[in-house]
C-alpha cells in the first residue's frame, strides 16, 4: 500500500477537493500519510487568493526536492493541485524540477492516468483544461470517514469579474452540479454518519442546476430537496454574493428549519465609490436593504462577511465609509485583508495604489471593530440555551466539543456517545475562542 498526503492551503473548496483527490487515489492504492516524510506522492493543493501564494507554494516545493533527494529507499512523486497550478502551469515544472503533475482544480478526476503517466517515464503531466462537468461526472464515491460535519461542493466557478480576484480565471465559468448528483452524494454522507452538510460555491447563491423536472432549480428549492433527507439535521452554505441572495432565498432562512441561523456575506467595502471600482455591481444601500430583507425573514440570523482594505484609490472617507457599515450591520463574525494585488487582475495595475502601511494601519483599526462586534455576539450567549452538535471529544478528559447553530465551538462535560447527536446546552461561560456549558437535558432532537 503506498502512502499519499496532501497539504491544503485557502477556502473550503480546496479541504473539499483535497477529500475527493484521496477519494480518487484510494482504488489505485494509496492510504493516507501523517506526514510528508511517510508519504509515497505528495499533493500541495494551493490557493492563489492571497499575495505570495505562488512563492510559499515554491518555498514549500524546496523543501520537497530536498526530501525527494534525500530518498534511496523509495521515490516521491510530487503533485501541485488547485489554483496556483491553474494560474502557473508549466512555470511551476520550470521553476522546479522535482515537481511530477501540475492539476489544476478542474481537472484533478485525471490524477490516475497523470501519475500513470508518470510511472511511464512519459515525463512531467500537466492538465489544467476548465472541464468541471466530466470532473464531477468521473469522481469516486467519498471512501474514507468524514466525521460529523461535511462539505459538499455544488456549484464552481465564478463570472462575476471583481477586479481583484483570480477566480474566474482559475476556476472558470460558474458551473452547477444536477440536483440528483448532489442528493445522491448527500445521501452517502448521511449514510457514513454525518448529520450537517455545508453547501460550498465560489457563489454558492448562484446556483443553477438541472432539477429532476429538467428544469433550473436555485439554492433555495435545493435547500429544501436536501432538508427533506432523513437523517440530515442541518444544512448551512457559502460563500454567497449579495447580488445573487434572491427573494426565494431569503424566504427560505425563514422557512426551513435545518437550514442554520448564520450567513456569510461578503461586502469588502462599505464606500460606493470602491464598491464600483471593485466590480461589485452593488451599491452600499443595496446591501444594508437587503440585510434588513434578511433580518426581517428570519430574526436570530447572525451575519458574517469579508472585507478589503487599502483597495486602490481607497481614501480616508472611504474607508470610514467600510466602518460605519460595519457599525449599522453589526457582524457577528468577519474575515478581514489588507489589499492584495493579484497579477493578472484590472485591480493589480490599477492607479492610486494605497502605500503598504496606510492599508495595515486601516486593516487593524478595522479588525479591532469587528472583533468587538464579535466580543459582544459572543457575550450575548452567555445564559442562552442553545442547541449543539456535537461533533469530536475535548482536550480534556470527559469532554466533549460540537457547534452553535452560529458555528460556535462549544464544549461541555459529557460522554462520548453523544458525538454525531444535537443536545440542548445552557450557555455558562463566553471562553477567548469558544462558548463552555452544560447539557440542559438528556432528550434528542
Amino acid at each position: 500500500m503506498k502512502k499519499l498526503f496532501i497539504k491544503t492551503y485557502g477556502c473550503q473548496m480546496n479541504v473539499y477537493d483535497s477529500a475527493r483527490m484521496a477519494d480518487l487515489l484510494a482504488p489505485i492504492g494509496y492510504a493516507p500519510a501523517d506526514a510528508p516524510e511517510d508519504a509515497d506522492m505528495v499533493i500541495l493543493n494551493t490557493c492563489h487568493i492571497r499575495e505570495k501564494a505562488a512563492e510559499k507554494v515554491y518555498s514549500e516545493l524546496g523543501r520537497l526536492r530536498e526530501l525527494k533527494e534525500a530518498r534511496t529507499h523509495r521515490p516521491l512523486l510530487i503533485a501541485v493541485a488547485g489554483c496556483v497550478a491553474q494560474a502557473e502551469g508549466w512555470e511551476i515544472v520550470r521553476r522546479e524540477r522535482a515537481v511530477d503533475i501540475v492539476v489544476g482544480p478542474q481537472s484533478y478526476h485525471r490524477l490516475p492516468e497523470m501519475i500513470a503517466r508518470v510511472a511511464r517515464g512519459q515525463g512531467h503531466a500537466l492538465q489544467t483544461d476548465f472541464l468541471a462537468e466530466d470532473k464531477f461526472d468521473s469522481l469516486p464515491e467519498e471512501s474514507g470517514a468524514v466525521g460529523v460535519s461535511a462539505f459538499l461542493t455544488v456549484q464552481e466557478g465564478c463570472d462575476k469579474f471583481c477586479t481583484f480576484c483570480v477566480v474566474p480565471y482559475t476556476r472558470g465559468a460558474e458551473y452547477s452540479r444536477p440536483v440528483a448528483q448532489i442528493e445522491a452524494e448527500a445521501r452517502r454522507l448521511m449514510d457514513k454518519g454525518v448529520r450537517e452538510i455545508t453547501l460550498l460555491g465560489q457563489n454558492v447563491n448562484a446556483y443553477n442546476g438541472e432539477g429532476h423536472d429538467g428544469a433550473h432549480w436555485s439554492l433555495a428549492k435545493l435547500l429544501r430537496a436536501l432538508a427533506r433527507i432523513e437523517g440530515l439535521a442541518r444544512l448551512r452554505y457559502t460563500t454567497s454574493h449579495p447580488r445573487d441572495m434572491s427573494e426565494d432565498l431569503i424566504a427560505a432562512h425563514g422557512e426551513i428549519d435545518k437550514l442554520m441561523p448564520y450567513l456569510h456575506l461578503p461586502v469588502q467595502s462599505g464606500s460606493d465609490r470602491i464598491l464600483d471600482a471593485m466590480n461589485r455591481r452593488h451599491t452600499r444601500d443595496d446591501y444594508l436593504r437587503l440585510v434588513e430583507r434578511i433580518r426581517a425573514a428570519r430574526a436570530d440570523i447572525a451575519l458574517s462577511s469579508d472585507f478589503i482594505t487599502g483597495f486602490p484609490g481607497e481614501s480616508d472617507k472611504d474607508f470610514e465609509d467600510t466602518l460605519s457599515l460595519v457599525r449599522e450591520v453589526n457582524f457577528a463574525a468577519a474575515f478581514s485583508f489588507q489589499f492584495s494585488p493579484r497579477p493578472g487582475t484590472p485591480a493589480a495595475s490599477a492607479a492610486k495604489q494605497v502605500p503598504d502601511d496606510v492599508k495595515h494601519s486601516r486593516l487593524l483599526a478595522l479588525q479591532a471593530l469587528l472583533a468587538r462586534q464579535q466580543s459582544e455576539f459572543n457575550a450575548g450567549c452567555a445564559g442562552r440555551t442553545m442547541s449543539v452538535l456535537f461533533e469530536k471529544a475535548g482536550r480534556k478528559p470527559g469532554q466533549i466539543v460540537g457547534r452553535s447553530p452560529y458555528l460556535q465551538p462549544v464544549h461541555v462535560d459529557g460522554p462520548q456517545s453523544l458525538i454525531g447527536e444535537i443536545r440542548d446546552v445552557r450557555i455558562a461561560a463566553v471562553l477567548s475562542n469558544s462558548l463552555k456549558g452544560a447539557l440542559a437535558r438528556m432528550a434528542a432532537h
